[in-house]
């Protein structure tokens, strides 16, 4: 089995980066490519201008800020990645990501910021688990 194409979603918990670590493990084994991935909220359709510029350039701020880390660690790593910032539900969005881009694995944490969410397995995990047809590497 080959992986080519890893999806790395992130969410700015310790989870998240144990899952780039072990993405980065497993791209070095197979000299593959990482896709970073962040799913940021929804943009807000009811403001109008000034207003609704702002508030997209203030969610995207907040989000580059969030994959900074993730980008640090996978530029001292050496591995080939790229970033993708993306609005939407996670869940949904990485599986579609996973599929359009014909991804060969997801590597992403079992938990996201909040534990509660989910009893045993995260919930966005326990979604991407669910709805996407490629490989699911769940990490603690």
């Amino acid at each position: 089995m080959k992986f080519e194409k890893i999806l790395n979603p992130v969410d700015g918990s310790e989870h998240s980066m144990h899952s780039t670590e072990s993405a980065i493990e497993l791209a070095k084994q197979f000299e593959s490519k990482i896709v970073l991935l962040y799913c940021h909220s929804r943009f807000p359709v009811v403001l109008s201008e000034p207003y609704f510029q702002q508030a997209i350039d203030e969610i995207m701020k907040t989000s580059e800020e969030l994959i900074k880390p993730y980008e640090k660690v996978l530029d001292e790593s050496g591995v080939v990645y790229e970033v993708r910032i993306l609005e939407g539900l996670p869940g949904s969005t990485i599986a579609n990501v996973a599929r359009s881009d014909e991804i060969d694995v997801i590597v992403m944490g079992s938990r996201g910021v909040s534990d509660f969410e989910g009893l045993f397995l995260g919930s966005v995990a326990h979604q991407v688990l669910h709805k996407s047809e490629c490989p699911v590497f769940i990490v603690k």
